[in-house]
């Protein structure tokens, strides 16, 4: 399994330029590094030397580049249903459809670059894996994808099967798999099967998101007061998808008390100008461990003793928080994003009973 790295930060701040630093100085460790670039246009080639290809091909010792083409990806998934179509069904509806035909729709540049970091990261070929996305909200609901669609499936598979139509078709299931399918399944098998192998791939997902030695994820900025403020957008948002914010890099500035302050306690690392493109070594020496990151808060923790539950949201005040509590979860609205609390059996289905914002802290009674 690879350590995943990304960066966060207003667009113009040097994420990509950091990326590549990252990625050149983990290579220089004997860390074998993939470094997986989003952006579609010459500049991401243009900044790395080298104009990457849509497959990982070496740029340098021990280190390898990609830059993602989501057409080709889609290609390459839409194939994957196809199998996945023919194995279970007896006659197939999708062969006549090909993924040379299909275009890319809002939305499917993230789940496909996910996935694609995901057969990476599964590959065992590489130790370290930088993504260089968008560095924004966009990267944010990508990573935080798994979470959001592990509650989708459980919640609407719930009120599917609590439901009188769930109830109704419930016997005629056996029947219907058997002319229909290559396999029969009973109604309990039909609730598990065909989505047990997704729900795992979430769950791994989960997992790894929420684990700062698998994956983290770095601010970027500028002393430009927007960026600054991007920075702390992300830096709370980051915790509603469960994503540990590493540290503050600060681009071409130095470090000052006020930012140490405003950014506490994270680490604030300052990095010089890169002052020609062939030598990136005052950049790479600049750069911190950032499989420190470990070290950062947790996004949420969970005291059953105390029946608390609390979120650290830093970038936010009381105002910019929301709780509700529809069902046996909690949703906490932060950063425009909806973050639902799978709760441990000993507080699920227990009523809130007073919540406090101090200390960048959302505390949760119960």
């Amino acid at each position: 399994m690879a350590f995943i790295l990304t960066f966060l930060g207003k667009g113009g701040t040097g994420r990509t330029t950091i990326a590549i630093a990252a990625a050149k100085k983990f290579a220089n460790l004997g860390q074998r590094v993939l470094l997986v670039g989003q952006d579609p246009t010459p500049a991401f080639g243009l900044l790395l030397g080298t104009f990457p290809r849509a497959d990982p091909t070496e740029v340098e010792p021990n280190l390898k580049a990609v830059q993602l083409q989501s057409t080709l990806l889609l290609e390459r998934s839409w194939d994957e249903v196809k199998k996945l179509e023919a194995e279970y069904l007896r006659s197939p509806t999708l062969k006549n459809v090909y993924g040379q035909e299909l275009g890319i729709l809002p939305g499917m540049d993230s789940a496909l670059a996910l996935n694609a970091i995901r057969e990476y990261d599964a590959s065992g070929e590489y130790d370290v894996i930088i993504y260089d996305g968008s560095g924004d909200q966009a990267t944010l609901r990508m990573l935080g994808m798994p979470e959001i669609l592990s509650w989708y499936f459980r919640r609407f598979r719930q009120i599917f099967t609590e439901s009188d139509l769930g109830k109704a078709i419930s016997p005629f299931i056996q029947p219907v798999t058997s002319a229909i399918l290559n396999v029969t399944w009973t109604p309990d098998d039909f609730a598990n099967k065909p989505t047990q192998q997704t729900s795992q791939m979430l769950e791994q997902g989960k997992t790894a998101v929420a684990d700062p030695n698998r994956v983290a994820a770095y601010l970027v900025t500028t002393g430009d007061t927007a960026a600054l403020a991007t920075a702390k957008y992300f830096w709370g948002s980051a915790q509603q998808v469960n994503l540990t914010v590493g540290g503050v890099l600060l681009n071409q500035i130095p470090a000052t008390d006020t930012l140490a302050a405003d950014f506490a306690p994270l680490t604030v690392s300052a990095l010089p100008q890169l002052s020609q493109v062939a030598d990136w070594q005052p950049l790479m020496d600049a750069l911190p461990d950032f499989k420190q990151a470990m070290q950062a808060p947790k996004a949420i923790t969970i005291d059953v003793a105390n029946r608390q539950v609390s979120l650290f949201l830093p970038g936010f005040d009381k105002k910019q928080v929301k709780l509700t509590q529809y069902g046996p979860e909690v949703t906490i609205e932060a950063g425009d994003q909806r973050r639902n609390i799978w709760l441990p059996p000993q507080l699920s289905g227990q009523a809130v009973k007073g919540a406090k914002f101090q200390d960048q802290r959302l505390i949760i009674s119960f």
